[in-house]
């Protein structure tokens, strides 16, 4: 009966995960950054604080796609938490996970251990069998780690969330009445429609200043993120490392050599964008 129901999850779940390397961890030392919290949130449908009831051995030969190094396990979990996910899910969970081998050829023991799983739910899966997100999509829990994640996800499903970039389209810069003044607008697509822009002013005298609006107007009140936040993460994780040539093709020679100074300092003020994992 269980070689049954192995076999039968396997071939509707399609998408693998492979268990995270920074299995457990401390409060103050977790390598995970806002960056990779809003990777695996943005994906992800439904997200569940769980614990591993059953962690169970599937063949190799019903693996052939799991990757080298690595033993594929079914996973029985019974639910402690919904952090997101509409419907609601089952008090238990079922879903798919390749676990990295140590050097001795043994899987981590994952038996009874909290996690926080990133997925989604597969057609005709039933209510408690999910798919993960990403082959990382499963972190050990600690109620840190809960709290940054519902933070994101309140983030996410706001009503004036910002949207994801999709391309810059077109920026200008215009020269103030006094040499060193001048004011540069960055235009960018959304993959919403919902347009976003930045503005870059400098006064003589004055710091540059520089602000992101979101919606048809240029807000007077906008300001530049706050780092490790959902619009900080939008810009900085995503923005082209350079102005795009198109984006300044109709302004003059100069003005568009200042509209790409400008845009060096937002991406200077944005700061790098760190990951410990590949999104």
């Amino acid at each position: 009966m269980r070689s049954l129901l192995l076999f039968s999850f396997a071939l509707f779940v399609t998408q693998i995960g492979v268990f995270p390397a920074f299995s457990q961890v401390g409060e103050e030392s977790d390598p995970l950054q806002y960056a990779d919290i809003a990777d695996l949130s943005v994906g992800a449908p439904i997200i569940i604080h769980l614990t591993v009831k059953e962690a169970i051995k599937v063949d190799p030969e019903r693996a052939p796609n799991a990757p080298p190094g690595t033993q594929r396990f079914y996973i029985i979990a019974s639910t402690n938490a919904l952090i997101r996910g509409q419907g609601g899910v089952g008090e238990t969970i079922r879903y798919i996970i390749d676990l990295p081998l140590d050097a001795r050829g043994r899987a981590p023991k994952i038996k009874k251990q909290p996690f926080i799983i990133f997925a989604r739910r597969p057609s005709g899966g039933g209510n408690d069998n999910v798919q993960l997100v990403a082959k990382d999509a499963q972190i050990a829990w600690t109620p840190s780690r809960e709290q940054r994640v519902r933070s994101v996800i309140r983030e996410l499903v706001a009503r004036d969330a910002p949207p994801a970039i999709s391309r810059i389209a077109s920026a200008f810069h215009v020269p103030g009445t006094i040499i060193g003044e001048g004011e540069t607008q960055i235009f960018m697509e959304t993959d919403t429609g919902t347009p976003v822009s930045i503005t870059v002013l400098k006064r003589d005298g004055q710091r540059k200043f520089w602000a992101v609006s979101l919606g048809e107007i240029v807000d007077e009140a906008a300001r530049a993120p706050i780092r490790n936040s959902l619009l900080w993460y939008r810009l900085a994780c995503f923005l082209p490392r350079q102005l795009p040539a198109p984006a300044v093709a109709g302004d003059t020679l100069a003005n568009a050599q200042q509209a790409r100074s400008d845009y060096q300092t937002v991406l200077q003020d944005l700061g790098n964008c760190p990951r410990s994992r590949q999104p």
